[in-house]
């Protein structure tokens, strides 16, 4: 609806009610607002540019999806024939959409040999504390600067995953409340490395969500029974555990 306007204004249509009429959707039903954010001063120079503001994001939109064909040509070509849904199975994991799948393919490749494991690919990533050693004296600091292009996009597919109802939503949610939210983002990203490194070094193999339940099924009875005691006491409860006979 805002192009058609622009466009009807650029080329010198300024009657408020005939912009308004060009309205699609449900700006249909918000009429009088158009009629009364489109009266106003605009003449033919605001009309004149206007034009070269629009022909310069037609400019740049034609040349995104130029480079957009190029890369997924690029991308079927390394691919090869043999893994076509490649793309498809990135695009699976919980926050990685088609654009983060090309950023991951293409910042580390196809040829997993070089990272033998999975923690040697989130190594070279800095997605995993620093090892500081001085003496006998360990400690951890940040984790580096990394691939920026490759840690920016697994950020972002890691803010998306957060907000699932999925493994990688639920260990978000799990290391937040502790570590807080930056820490918790890193942790998901290097989960979605991991899963990519996997899908990656064994092309047959297809994603399968482990499920938002995961860690309540897998948890050590005692460490769980441990954490909820501490939780009542933290709120001012005395706790003696009492084993329920069968």
């Amino acid at each position: 609806s805002g192009r058609a306007m622009m466009d009807a204004l650029a080329a010198g249509q300024h009657h408020p009610r005939t912009l308004a009429d060009l309205a699609k959707g449900s700006l249909v039903h918000k009429k009088p607002a158009l009629i009364e954010a489109l009266t106003g001063q605009f003449e033919d120079h605001h009309g004149q540019l206007l034009r070269v503001l629009l022909d310069t994001v037609d400019h740049y939109t034609r040349q995104i999806q130029h480079l957009d064909q190029r890369i997924t040509a690029l991308l079927a070509e390394l691919a090869g024939p043999h893994h076509p849904d490649l793309l498809a199975r990135l695009d699976a994991i919980p926050g990685v959409g088609p654009a983060t799948a090309q950023v991951i393919l293409a910042e580390i490749g196809l040829d997993m040999s070089r990272f033998p494991t999975p923690e040697h690919l989130v190594s070279w990533a800095k997605l995993c504390p620093r090892t500081i050693q001085s003496g006998a004296k360990n400690t951890t600091g940040p984790t580096g600067r990394g691939n920026p292009w490759l840690k920016g996009a697994l950020g972002e597919a890691a803010n998306a995953a957060a907000r699932t109802d999925t493994f990688l939503g639920a260990r978000y949610r799990r290391i937040v409340k502790r570590r807080g939210h930056a820490k918790a983002l890193v942790a998901v990203a290097r989960s979605i490395l991991v899963i990519a490194w996997h899908l990656l070094n064994d092309p047959d193999t297809p994603y399968h969500d482990l499920g938002a339940d995961w860690h309540h099924r897998h948890l050590n009875t005692a460490r769980r029974t441990r954490d909820l005691v501490r939780q009542l006491q933290a709120l001012g409860h005395q706790v003696t555990l009492q084993p329920a006979t069968a």
